[in-house]
């Protein structure tokens, strides 16, 4: 049978990139023999550590590499076109790896043997190549406003012997809530990759292709998780509007009035940074079954094109293990290196606790990547921006329908877009 799948690497790790509908930028200006250009989006979020990294092998060898800090809505369509206009740039950070381009990246498993980049994180293609690797370890976590806990008297968990439930981690929320009138209880990003971890906690594997080319799920554990996502989504402990008119989880967070904030590792170095009003901490996520975080990150690619020996080259230079060391340090990164001694300053004990959750985590935390990069390089997947998790996971907050449609639809959704021999 043939179905068509318009989840495009990355997707089943994390949300789908939400497009705009802008033109081709760039590929006038290739700058010359000695400038390279790198496509990434968000660096300035995670402290400039790209930019920082270009300026330094700039002073090194005399090579620039112009960074374009691209928005992220616009970022897989400006590749696209680009693709298709033959003006890709030597190289990129990106979140999905799209069959547009994928046979124009150079083989990157030298360097990531070389460098000692995870074996577990590195998917071959089908010709053993490996075309991408991660940059950096994203791991789903939890934020607590220290502040309101401790002016309600409710402690939190930083160690193992310590872990709440879902169930207690609600109440733990509401009695904060009760006690120091902040607005609500727990915000979480609008997001799949976040949802999933969600689902992982209440024993659910998410949504898996089995070998009959069909989609399934652990159907009680799954179930169980979206009556409590949708449950929570309230107006009172959750607000709808984050997941349904698309409010921002962050600068709520940020506003001090809301006691948790359910999202990732990437918030470290904007919260170290940005927030003075109260005191903020990391917190060991609720695990109603299990413990389960999800793993991502943005992969480093190479395009194929009279640069590309260079690019290689900088990626060599990026991922040595004093250069890795650095940039980690500057963008607040997990590390895709093991070994390193890395130092986070006043950061170190909320990278500490990431840490500790990855490595008790399931390992269904780490399969989505792999398995999605797998996918793409089979030809199962066709690219596009379909993200059926997070689409019906929004009609269940919005209360226009109920779990067992939600689940139905999703799996609707995923069986119609595959593409099986």
């Amino acid at each position: 049978m043939k179905r068509r799948l318009v989840l495009s690497a990355g997707t089943a790790g994390a949300a789908a990139l939400p497009l705009s509908a802008c033109g081709f930028i760039g590929g006038d200006d290739e700058g010359g023999a000695d400038t390279l250009k790198f496509w990434l989006s968000g660096d300035a979020n995670q402290g400039g550590g790209f930019q920082a990294m270009a300026d330094k092998y700039f002073e090194e060898t005399g090579v620039t590499v112009d960074i374009d800090d691209i928005p992220y809505d616009d970022f897989n369509t400006r590749l696209r076109n680009a693709a298709q206009a033959d003006g890709l740039p030597d190289l990129a950070r990106v979140t999905a790896i799209d069959p547009i381009w994928m046979n124009q990246l150079e083989d990157l498993a030298d360097i990531a043997a070389e460098r000692g980049v995870m074996e577990n994180l590195l998917a071959e293609n089908e010709e053993g190549a490996v075309p991408t690797f991660l940059t950096d370890l994203t791991a789903v976590g939890l934020y607590v406003n220290k502040s309101l806990f401790d002016q309600a008297g409710v402690a939190y968990p930083t160690t193992a012997d310590q872990l709440w439930t879902w169930d207690e981690f609600i109440a733990a929320v509401k009695e904060v809530k009760a006690a120091t009138g902040a607005r609500y209880g727990l915000v979480m990003d609008p997001s799949s990759h976040r949802l999933r971890s969600f689902m992982y906690q209440f024993g659910s594997d998410g949504f898996t292709l089995g070998e009959d080319c069909t989609y399934s799920t652990k159907e009680a554990e799954t179930t169980a998780a979206l009556q409590f996502f949708a449950d929570i989504n309230d107006d009172d402990v959750m607000p709808r509007s984050v997941w349904v008119s698309g409010d921002d989880a962050n600068a709520l967070f940020k506003s001090g009035q809301v006691a948790a904030y359910y999202s990732g590792s990437w918030q470290v170095a904007d919260f170290q940074a940005n927030i003075a009003d109260f005191e903020w901490a990391s917190a060991l996520m609720p695990a109603q079954t299990r413990r389960a975080t999800n793993l991502g990150g943005g992969y480093i690619v190479a395009f194929n094109g009279e640069k590309s020996q260079a690019a290689l080259d900088f990626i060599s230079w990026l991922f040595e293990a004093g250069n890795y060391t650095e940039i980690a340090e500057i963008s607040g990164f997990l590390p895709v290196i093991q070994g390193l001694d890395i130092d986070y300053g006043a950061s170190q004990a909320s990278f500490d606790l990431y840490n500790e959750e990855i490595a008790a985590s399931d390992p269904i935390s780490s399969s989505q990547e792999q398995s999605a990069l797998q996918m793409v390089y089979k030809g199962q997947a066709a690219g596009g921006d379909a993200d059926p998790l997070k689409d019906e996971a929004i009609k269940l907050a919005n209360g226009e329908q109920d779990v067992a449609t939600t689940i139905a639809n999703i799996i609707a959704s995923l069986n119609e877009n595959i593409i099986c021999e």
